[in-house]
């Protein structure tokens, strides 16, 4: 195995001191131009790599960020994760991805499998389980920087990244309205996260304005992924009254209900079908999904940003930054027109 190149190698090889080679990798002012170029040129010639674990010791900083996430396999978190590393790469940081699979079992362990990795801050989205955040207490314990995003607790007093909730609800629902759809059922999860409920109201006052009814048997708690879909519009397909057009708590769940639908001859746009999340299929299902887009990207963005700024401060929760995303509609062939679908 070949012996790993460390600084006394290149002091040797330059005839200097191991001092100034540690000082000018470090671009250490008081370092001639002419010294740091002959140190930098003679690492790359020695294949010379920092020892990370080393520098992380003496600095106390690791310079990676632990991500916690409810699924790597959703488009939406994935992005998410993208636009973090991608926006921290130029101040050196890396990330680590712990997925909680929606468990809150696995989403402590996580948090403490982070922190036993010296990361130096952790941004997270709440698992479906997760009720008592206490868990994420020692982060803030231990005085590094906890961001929360997308699904968040106001319980802890951190900074953190958010979707208008309400407004997607009520734009979803607003957007099936002006489509001329007139009895509009929801399907989501029962689990109490708060963009869920905030969703839902959402829904609700669209329908309220609109002169429409708020219907109990129209709203359906589960879960969500395409079983639950399949459940759901079952469930809803045998009212007396059915729904022409119906909300889904994700896209996953959106997908299906559209199986479901064609299996009875009722495809959208007959019901409507709208999603959320704008997941990287939606495009592609026939036919294409309706949904709202949550910007992932800007989300991401927010909490890298979040963090630079946090770790400027003496204390990481001196001032103590909310930023809300606005939702947007991205409109496809799941919610044609009243017109076109009765024609």
């Amino acid at each position: 195995m070949k012996k790993r190149t460390t600084i006394y190698d290149i002091a040797n090889a330059l005839d200097v001191t191991v001092s100034t080679v540690s000082r000018a990798l470090s671009n250490f002012p008081g370092i001639s131009d002419a010294t740091k170029k002959a140190v930098i040129e003679m690492a790359a010639k020695l294949d010379y790599r920092p020892n990370k674990l080393a520098s992380a010791l003496k600095s106390g900083k690791t310079y990676i960020i632990g991500v916690i996430v409810p699924s790597i396999q959703a488009h939406f978190f994935a992005s998410i994760i993208h636009s973090i590393e991608d926006e921290l790469k130029d101040s050196g940081y890396s990330i680590i991805v712990y997925q909680s699979s929606e468990s809150v079992a696995k989403e402590i362990k996580g948090v403490t499998t982070l922190l036993e990795a010296q990361v130096d801050g952790i941004m997270a989205s709440l698992a479906l389980e997760t009720e008592d955040v206490s868990h994420f207490r020692e982060v803030i314990n231990q005085n590094k920087p906890l961001i929360l995003f997308d699904r968040v607790d106001e319980s802890l007093k951190v900074p953190s990244v958010t979707l208008n909730d309400f407004k997607a609800g009520f734009i979803a629902a607003n957007h099936l309205i002006e489509r001329g759809y007139k009895k509009i059922a929801f399907v989501t999860t029962s689990h109490k996260i708060k963009i869920f409920s905030e969703r839902l109201e959402g829904y609700k006052q669209a329908l309220k304005l609109n002169n429409l009814p708020v219907l109990e048997e129209d709203i359906i708690l589960g879960g969500l992924s395409i079983k639950d879909g399949r459940f759901g519009i079952s469930k809803l397909l045998r009212n007396e009254n059915r729904p022409d057009a119906i909300i889904a708590g994700d896209d996953f769940t959106a997908l299906g209900i559209i199986k479901k639908l064609k299996e009875v001859n009722l495809a959208p746009p007959v019901i409507g079908v709208m999603g959320f999340a704008n997941e990287v299929f939606s495009p592609y299902v026939t036919p294409s999904l309706s949904t709202v887009d949550q910007h992932p990207n800007l989300i991401g963005k927010a909490c890298a940003k979040l963090f630079l700024d946090m770790i400027k401060q003496n204390n990481p929760y001196d001032k103590i930054s909310n930023i809300v995303i606005e939702p947007t509609i991205v409109d496809r062939q799941s919610t044609g027109t009243y017109l076109e679908k009765t024609v």
